[in-house]
């Protein structure tokens, strides 16, 4: 039954954050940044009403899981550091390649030159690794706590929408149709399912590093919220802005608390 719930979690993760990101794609929506503030709340409140209370109720020491912690943010400082110098050795010299980051994050509809494909081929295969992350991340939720899992993979889908439509828009400057965008897209996100069941075998049979890995996932949630999603909202700074951030990111903890209670209730 876990490894059920694993991968129906993956396959709701991956396809249903790249049916949704699609969707606001072709429909034009502007307001899929609001997605991002939500994403946001309820990332946080996975990582510290969920993952890391969860994993100090197993006897872990404070001081140990706090360790795994802040490896796991250096590592994914370090990790995007190595994908901003890939960026900067591109084609592009390192100011119009952070222009050209900012379209995707963005979603601005400006004329850029195509590359080739080069830079949508890396972000295929980006994406695939970090959705092959994410199922690990949510195989050792459920094999931890099924509850944990479910909040996990909710949070995980949050984060997925705007990071899906992100993705979408460097495949179209890169080169790529719609249709192959929305396709190539949908193969990547199915590596979560692979990450999930490989994860699930691999943890089974060693417990003791499903500890370490929830503090990674923490890790991953925290700092792709603090660091990659939080400045984007900062650069809509006016009060309607603010206070819409606000109410979603607020919105984002309410349904991460909201469901955990369902559960815990339901257990």
């Amino acid at each position: 039954m876990t490894l059920l719930a694993i991968i129906i979690a993956a396959v709701i993760g991956g396809i249903a954050s790249c049916a949704v990101a699609a969707f606001a794609l072709y429909a034009r929506l502007t307001s899929i940044e609001r997605w991002v503030a939500f994403a946001v709340g309820a990332m946080l409140a996975v990582v510290f009403l969920d993952i890391l209370p969860h994993a100090l109720s197993e006897g872990v020491a404070p001081a140990s899981l706090m360790a795994w912690v802040l490896g796991g943010v250096l590592f994914f400082f370090f990790l995007e550091k190595l994908v901003i110098w890939r960026h900067s050795h591109g084609d592009l010299t390192p100011g119009d390649a952070a222009d050209d980051h900012d379209h995707a994050r963005h979603h601005s509809h400006g004329h850029h030159h195509h590359d080739g494909g080069r830079s949508g081929l890396m972000v295929l295969i980006g994406d695939s690794l970090h959705n092959a992350t994410d199922g690990v991340v949510i195989a050792a939720a459920f094999l931890a706590d099924f509850r944990l899992g479910v909040v996990t993979a909710l949070a995980i889908i949050a984060h997925e929408v705007p990071q899906e439509v992100s993705d979408f828009f460097v495949l179209l400057h890169s080169g790529y149709s719609r249709s192959k965008a929305f396709l190539y897209n949908l193969i990547s996100s199915l590596a979560m399912v692979v990450g999930g069941v490989i994860a699930y075998f691999a943890l089974e049979k060693a417990e003791t590093w499903v500890t370490p890995v929830l503090a990674f996932a923490a890790a991953s949630m925290l700092y792709v919220a603090v660091a990659d999603l939080i400045p984007t909202l900062h650069r809509r700074f006016s009060l309607k802005d603010t206070l819409q951030q606000m109410v979603m990111i607020g919105l984002g903890v309410a349904t991460v608390t909201l469901t955990h209670s369902l559960l815990h209730v339901g257990h």
